[in-house]
């Protein structure tokens, strides 16, 4: 399966290379500065130098509350380019891959996300990649996966902020435990979204790693590992208010994914262990 990988450099990019290549598939991954998605003369040249089977779109405009005051720039990125990516798929007749975000829900729900719930976005975030989603499923075949509380290797993530933390050496860390959610460990996502192309799925679909937990409990667990002495506190999402508001519960179904699949997701517990592992952090 001969792939280009479009936002190649971030956390998910630099996964889904590795994954992709493990496998022996061709693989390239492109950064912002060699095909920044904004660029449609840009993305013709490379998919026509590289002729993939299969384009995947992780290039995003992630800082939640910078896109509250940069929303025409957060809508150029995660909305209006992704027309760009597909008509370039399209250029070489290869298939689209877009990744989404549990951000398109409200995060008012007591019960996993199906596919089919309604969306209602809260952020400018979410609303524009509400906006990508559309313009990638209006492209014949594509598959669009929502996914959540991304963690791993090669860039900035909340388990990496907790590990930082503990190593400043505070004797409590205060964290939430008020925002429920599922993390979701890039290599994991990586062989997931491989698999998918390779089952042929197309539409949405929904992957996380199981089960779902709270700030504070993902945070727990990461002391655990590491600082078991470590004091990790409760607080309430009003105690760290943020430009944009958090979904207090955006835990995504995921049982169109595991029927797909043939198998369960896996546990972000495990995928909390080998990212410790790759960091060479005692566990």
């Amino acid at each position: 399966m001969r792939s280009l990988i479009l936002g190649g450099e971030g956390m998910l990019g630099r996964a889904l290379v590795a994954e992709a290549r493990r496998r022996g598939f061709a693989a390239l991954a492109l950064s912002r500065a060699v095909a920044d998605i904004t660029d449609a003369e840009r993305l013709s040249y490379w998919v026509e130098s590289w002729r993939p089977e299969m384009v995947f779109n992780c290039a995003a405009y992630t800082q939640v509350d910078d896109c509250e005051e940069r929303r025409d720039h957060a809508f150029a990125i995660n909305g209006a380019a992704v027309a760009h990516v597909a008509a370039a798929a399209q250029q070489v007749g290869a298939s689209l891959v877009h990744i989404s975000t549990d951000y398109v829900f409200a995060g008012t729900a007591s019960e996993p996300y199906p596919e089919e719930a309604a969306t209602a976005p809260a952020t400018v975030y979410g609303e524009s990649k509400l906006a990508g989603e559309a313009l990638a499923l209006a492209y014949e075949g594509a598959l669009v996966v929502r996914a959540s509380w991304l963690f791993g290797p090669g860039g900035a993530n909340f388990a990496a902020t907790i590990l930082r933390l503990i190593d400043r050496g505070d004797a409590t860390l205060r964290v939430v435990d008020d925002q429920v959610g599922s993390p979701t460990y890039t290599p994991y996502l990586a062989a997931a979204l491989l698999d998918l192309a390779a089952v042929g799925a197309t539409g949405l679909v929904h992957y996380r790693n199981r089960e779902p937990v709270s700030w504070h409990g993902f945070a727990s667990e990461i002391a655990r590992r590491v600082a078991p002495q470590l004091e990790v506190a409760p607080v309430s999402t009003s105690e760290f208010p943020r430009p944009a508001p958090r979904p207090a519960y955006s835990v995504l179904d995921v049982g169109r994914c595991e029927r797909l699949l043939g198998r369960p997701v896996a546990r972000w517990m495990d995928g909390l262990d080998d990212y410790l592992k790759r960091l060479n952090r005692e566990t």
